[in-house]
């Protein structure tokens, strides 16, 4: 499937701004955690402001948790914001403010998971890693294994199924990697997967077998009116936007239920996403 899927990348893959030389690899490490969870396109304005304001790990590194976090906007999962502040400080402080090109040595970061480690090695430096998100692992499912979708939850077999597809030629394998996450993106989509332009439809197993629909557990999106992840995010709007410490009482404005909208703030502080002063107020996070 190699040759195929990368001349089809080749083709047709977007021109985002992390792809280009210029991004570099701060670029790529700076993308891969707001993409988590988060579509392109809520990404990109946010992304091209992120670096125009903090262009290396060392301008990030020099200012506030609570900057990082307020920058972050509306892109959801603000923690993802505070880990990334702390990468770059670790970055600033272990690596002479360079992201790191070894896969161990960008595992070793705070906040940095298997994932993103994998993916900055592969698409910032070319290393020869299996990268599995969604887009991937849903690849693979459908070409290889032959299911609809993929498990919940990444699993061993999975791993070792994305291991034993990769190239081994390096330069290659980091091809095949951003071109199979692409390939999900574009065309082997979730819900409408794209098979007449696929570059492996006749030889896709899921479709050689006649297209069966999920037989796993029922697959959920997350709910978020009315959660307590709407409150976090209704009180993390109002100290984002403020410049100076909030009162309790423009808090309690955000939410009526007072019970839930205490236990969300709680969780806000417990995350460090927020810190509440010894006048009561509250502000985020040494801003």
């Amino acid at each position: 499937m190699h040759g195929p899927v990368v001349a089809w990348f080749a083709e047709n893959a977007r021109d985002l701004p992390w792809r280009r030389p210029e991004a570099g690899a701060w670029g790529v490490m700076v993308s891969e955690f707001m993409l988590q969870q988060t579509p392109v396109a809520r990404v990109l304005p946010v992304y091209e402001e992120w670096m125009r304001r903090w262009p290396r790990p060392a301008d990030l590194a020099a200012v506030t948790p609570g900057e990082a976090v307020r920058a972050w906007g509306r892109l959801g999962y603000p923690r993802r914001a505070l880990r990334l502040h702390a990468a770059a400080g670790a970055m600033t402080e272990r690596h002479g403010g360079e992201v790191p090109t070894e896969h161990a040595h960008l595992l070793a970061l705070p906040g940095v998971g298997e994932y993103t480690a994998a993916a900055v090695a592969s698409f910032a430096h070319g290393r020869r890693q299996a990268v599995l998100d969604t887009n991937v692992r849903r690849v693979f499912a459908r070409a290889v294994v032959g299911t609809r979708y993929p498990p919940n939850a990444t699993t061993a077999a999975e791993r070792r199924l994305a291991r034993a597809l990769l190239p081994e030629d390096e330069a290659t394998a980091a091809r095949w990697a951003a071109a199979t996450m692409e390939l999900g993106a574009l065309v082997c989509t979730a819900r409408a997967p794209r098979c007449g332009v696929c570059p492996i439809s006749d030889r896709c197993a899921w479709r050689l077998a006649g297209s069966p629909e999920h037989q796993g557990p029922p697959r959920r999106g997350q709910a978020w009116a009315g959660t307590d992840r709407q409150v976090r995010g209704r009180l993390m709007a109002v100290l984002r936007e403020s410049m100076e410490p909030v009162r309790a009482s423009v808090l309690e404005r955000v939410w009526e239920d007072s019970v839930q909208r205490e236990r969300a703030l709680r969780g806000l502080l417990a995350d460090r996403l927020a810190e509440r002063l010894p006048d009561g107020r509250y502000r985020l996070p040494g801003a």
